[in-house]
């Protein structure tokens, strides 16, 4: 079973960013996105269907499902009601991050600066969400922040795209990105880009 978010982050080359406005779609998304090799799913919660969303994406065999966009202890209580296996936040701090923590449940907050890392270390956090991560700067931005950081790993997310993907993945500190570019279309055309995500890392 994975526990850790280092090995949920291993898991694809690219993370889901699920913004779902009917639960109904939940399962079918997610057995598409499962079937193109994209196991861990991240259901923000940005809209009123996402709690529902998460439980009914835990049905499918093989889904690692996540919850992101959590930004207060409530939401972190709610989402580990609907199974929710892992958490994602869009900044950090202490008050979200300390009952996560205690929680063992794998965690991986936001950062854009070196002030949001050095917290994340004070904390004992190694692994961030680099967000967002194209308007804080790009990969560039990254490259200069993970050089004094060098103990920590990052997932890109916020302006990642099919084609800019491999430049943030072929640098080592980034073991995923997370995109919502996957997620259009037909179930058939979600898993032809799940196929294609999947196989970006080489």
């Amino acid at each position: 079973m994975t526990t850790t978010i280092t090995d949920i982050m291993q898991t694809s080359a690219v993370i889901p960013v699920l913004v779902i406005e009917d639960a109904a779609l939940a399962r079918p998304l997610a057995e598409a996105l499962v079937r193109g090799g994209l196991r861990v799913l991240e259901v923000t919660l940005r809209t009123g269907a996402a709690l529902e969303a998460i439980a009914e994406m835990k049905k499918v065999e093989g889904a690692i499902v996540g919850a992101g966009t959590v930004v207060s202890t409530q939401q972190f209580a709610q989402v580990m009601d609907a199974g929710a296996e892992f958490i994602v936040s869009p900044g950090l701090t202490e008050t979200l991050a300390k009952p996560i923590i205690d929680s063992r449940v794998p965690f991986l907050p936001g950062i854009a600066n070196a002030g949001d890392i050095m917290r994340g270390l004070d904390l004992g956090l190694t692994h961030f969400k680099f967000f967002p991560a194209e308007a804080s700067g790009g990969l560039k931005a990254l490259k200069a922040l993970a050089a004094p950081f060098y103990q920590c790993s990052f997932c890109p997310t916020g302006g990642i795209t099919e084609a800019n993907a491999p430049e943030w993945l072929a640098f080592k500190p980034v073991l995923c990105v997370g995109g919502s570019w996957v997620t259009g279309g037909t179930m058939a055309e979600v898993e032809l880009k799940a196929r294609a995500a999947n196989a970006l890392r080489g």
